[in-house]
């Protein structure tokens, strides 16, 4: 049976009829954010930011096919007010968002890769911290309604999994593009990557019309 915030989550996706003039000028900001780190020649941050995005891709495209083989509900929904749903658990402002925090994420690193703080190398530590306080968000959101958790190991009671399955590998892969020693290899990286989601999007969503 499927869950009530998951139909109404559903109802939404790809429904243009909800759309805002706000998305065009949001799109400027995240093209103009991007356009600057390049204008400084700043490519492991731009290929770094670009893999904390199509992070969440991967996970909105097993987020959908959860929900498609249970019937019953995705990890999570977005039943809220949207200009456009594009998946159950993807809206366009949650997208244009994930691009603009990989641009942050990366930013803060520091320069020496072996810093350690409170005894922890500097990118794991600023990986767990950071999807700490991206839960903290995520549970904000759920407590307004925003943002909804049907599954007993995914909730408010069991924020673990969002932790560590939700954003963590946002944090690590982001971080691991930023830190490749040449740029062929953080593009042929990120290009796998852009080419996974695509492929996944395409055939979930284009051909089987699964999510």
């Amino acid at each position: 049976m499927i869950a009530t915030s998951a139909a109404e989550a559903q109802a939404l996706v790809r429904n243009s009829s909800h759309f805002q003039w706000y998305v065009i000028p949001l799109l400027l900001m995240v093209i103009y954010a991007y356009t600057e780190q390049a204008a400084e020649k700043r490519w492991s941050v731009v290929l770094g930011g670009i893999a904390f995005w199509l992070m969440d891709w991967v996970n909105e495209i097993w987020n959908g096919l959860l929900f498609h083989f249970s019937n019953f509900a995705p990890a999570w929904g977005t039943p809220g007010n949207s200009a456009y749903v594009i998946l159950i658990g993807l809206n366009i402002e949650i997208s244009f968002m994930f691009a603009i925090m990989g641009l942050f994420a990366v930013r803060m690193l520091p320069l020496d890769r072996k810093l350690k703080i409170l005894g922890i190398n500097n990118r794991w530590f600023l990986a767990s911290a950071n999807s700490v306080l991206c839960v903290i968000v995520e549970l904000w959101l759920n407590h307004i309604g925003a943002l909804t958790w049907e599954w007993r190991g995914w909730n408010a009671g069991a924020p673990v999994l969002i932790w560590l399955i939700g954003y963590m590998p946002f944090y690590v892969v982001a971080y691991w593009v930023h830190d490749m020693p040449s740029l062929k290899r953080q593009i042929s990286t990120v290009g796998a990557l852009a080419a996974s989601v695509m492929l996944g999007l395409g055939v979930f969503s284009g051909l089987l019309g699964w999510i």
